[in-house]
This record gives structure tokens, sequence and C-alpha cells, in this order.
């Protein structure tokens, strides 16, 4: 019995990375922003329709990266129902995550309660877009403006999703994409930070590199987060395929939708209105902890490896202790409890799809 995992990274044919990366043992010229890392932002901003973006060598330093440019400091609304790099990001900049609840339908931050969370010490909103789901880009917009809030948003699931037409990395004061070997589109590892204020770019490309400024101007305390040229040869690579992939994450996603909408004991997600999914994941919501835990294991028994994905929240991390347990985000904690997300990639069969899926009804 062939094993079935939960993802599987995209890859270029091997001839046509060998061929991208050959004119590297020319140069010899392998990191701190070479000609495959400007060709790579370059392209990314044509793709992503951005005026600026800033390459990172991991998401999570791209994120750490954006809040700190904009000199934030107090509390940051956010969610709990994301993966734990998102919160860790805003403690590790010095500011305090409060934990806003979520949709029941599309998981992302429930911004009717937003407004009630609001104080004299927030700063930002930090919203999730969550399995190619976007966050309610609109509202928080006009709360942002009203409450002169900085907006971020963690768009490690959202690469290539457009809203009503346009990238949705135009929307907010910044978006972080995660470029990890996962993701709908990778570097490998690696991330970037979008922006419409171009201005922001000195700032960031220094944070990225020491806080070096000049050949001889160290203007801040910087970090290291430099993408290198392989990573970035990964990225030009696997971008020229990134349409047919998610053309193949929908015809797999459309399959799952088509033969679990009949199966009571789960529920299948909803369908964003003006949104262009890129299809990143395949969630599956269960009414108890007990049934998706059965659920589970017993795919695990058949070689087929599902996630619990997003569980725990964030907030329930064994190094915050009780620091944040006395917020409450009761849909985020049953989605957590319940949800399980299936295998969906670009080489997956259809009929590995309907494998998983006739095990699923066979339970029920």
């Amino acid at each position: 019995m062939k094993a079935i995992y939960v993802t599987r990274p995209s890859l270029p044919d091997f001839e046509t990375y060998m061929n991208e990366i050959k004119d590297l043992w020319d140069s010899h010229y392998i990191t701190n922003m070479g000609s495959k890392h400007k060709a790579l932002e370059a392209t990314l901003k044509d793709y992503l329709e951005v005026e600026g973006l800033t390459l990172y060598t991991n998401g999570h330093l791209a994120l750490e990266s954006g809040l700190e440019a904009f000199d934030l400091e107090g509390e940051v609304i956010t969610t709990p129902f994301t993966f734990i790099s998102t919160t860790h990001a805003i403690v590790r900049k010095g500011l305090k995550p409060v934990f806003c609840d979520i949709r029941e339908d599309n998981f992302t931050i429930d911004v009717t309660k937003i407004e009630d969370l609001i104080t004299d010490k927030t700063c930002a909103i930090a919203g999730v877009h969550v399995y190619g789901n976007i966050c309610d880009i609109e509202a928080i917009d006009r709360l942002a403006k009203k409450y002169s809030l900085k907006v971020i948003y963690d768009g490690a699931h959202a690469f290539g999703v457009k809203y009503k037409g346009q990238s949705v990395a135009r929307f907010g004061d910044l978006t972080m994409f995660s470029f990890h070997a996962t993701k709908v589109f990778h570097t490998i590892e690696g991330g970037g930070c979008c922006y419409g204020d171009s201005s922001l770019s000195g700032r960031l490309d220094g944070d990225k590199n020491f806080g070096i400024t000049g050949l001889e101007d160290v203007s801040y305390v910087g970090g290291n987060a430099k993408m290198n040229e392989f990573q970035a040869a990964m990225g030009l690579c696997n971008l020229q395929r990134l349409d047919e992939d998610i053309k193949k994450r929908k015809m797999l996603h459309d399959l799952y939708m088509e033969k679990l909408k009949d199966v009571s004991a789960l529920r299948l997600p909803s369908i964003q209105d003006h949104v262009e999914s890129n299809y990143a994941y395949m969630p599956i919501i269960f009414e108890s902890k007990d049934q998706r835990d059965i659920v589970y294991d017993k795919l695990r028994s058949e070689e087929i490896y599902s996630r619990k994905y997003f569980y725990p929240l964030t907030k329930d991390a064994a190094c915050y202790g009780d620091t944040f347990s006395h917020m409450e985000t009761p849909v985020a904690e049953r989605i957590s409890n319940g949800v399980l997300t299936l295998p969906l990639y670009p080489e997956l069969e259809l009929e590995d799809v309907e494998r998983i899926c006739e095990t699923l009804r066979a339970m029920f």
C-alpha cells in the first residue's frame, strides 16, 4: 500500500533547475542579493502586483522584520488560529498579542469582534489568511483608518490568491508570504514582505543585512535573513509552473468536495465570494476532538497522513503558560479541536483522493 503524505514539495524538472544555477559556478556569487535574487524580486513584484517587495531566507524572519519596520509599540490584535510563527513573531518584537476569535465559515479573524478589543495601547491588526481563504480586508481597512492602526497580514497560505481581481498582496500596510517547501509557491525555504510604500524597502533591506546601509555604515541593529541564490533560483523555476500547479490543486480540491459532500459527520470548507483561491489546503471539520482524533488515527493506519492544522491554538502553547488563557476564543477552540487537513499537492493522483475519500466514507 502506497503511503500518502499530507503535502509534498513541488519541484521543477531537474534539468531546468540545473540550467538555472549553472552560471553560479562561473560567477561564484551565491548570496548577498545577487542576480538570481534580483531577478526573482522583480518577477514577483510583477506577479503579485506590488510596488515594494523584500525577500528573506524564511517567512518567520520576514514577518518579524515587517513588524519591526513600523516601530510598533503596545498591543497587536490577531488570531490564535494560525501557525505558532505568527504569535512568536509578535512576542519576539516586544509586542503583546491580543487574541480575537475567528469566523465559523472561513476560519479567518472575526472582524465583528475586533473593535471591542481596541484600546489606547493597540497599534496594529495582524490578520491571518487561512488555507487560501482571506480575511475581510475591506472591513479591517475601515477599522484601521478609524483608529489609525497599521495592518499587517500573515499571508503564508495566500500566495497567488486574488480578491475582486487584485492580488491580496496589495492590501494592508504589509503582507508576509512564506516560501517554505510545503507552500503553493516555494524557494525551498524563504519568504517575502510586500508593501505599497516603497520607502520601506531601505529599512527592510537593511534589517535583513545586519542594519548595514552603506559600505561603511551600520545605521541600526539588524539581523541576518538574506535569501541565497540557490533559493532564488528555485523560486524562478517554480514560478514558471505555478499557475498549472494551482489548476491541479483546484481539480483535486473539487474532487474532494464532490466525493465528501454527503458525509454528514464532517463539514467541508466554504467558498468565498470574489476570491480566486490558490487551494493551498483541504480542511475538513468534525464536531468533536475525539471524533477527529479517531479519524486521524484510522487514516494513519491506512498510511494516509493528514494533519491537525492548526492544533493546538497558539495561545495554548506551553511556552506561554497561562499568559493568554483568559482570552476567550470559543470558535477558534472548536475549529482547532475538529480540524484535519487532508493530503493535497499537485502530484497527488486522482485515485489517491478516491482512496482517501472511500476510507472516510467507510467510517461513516
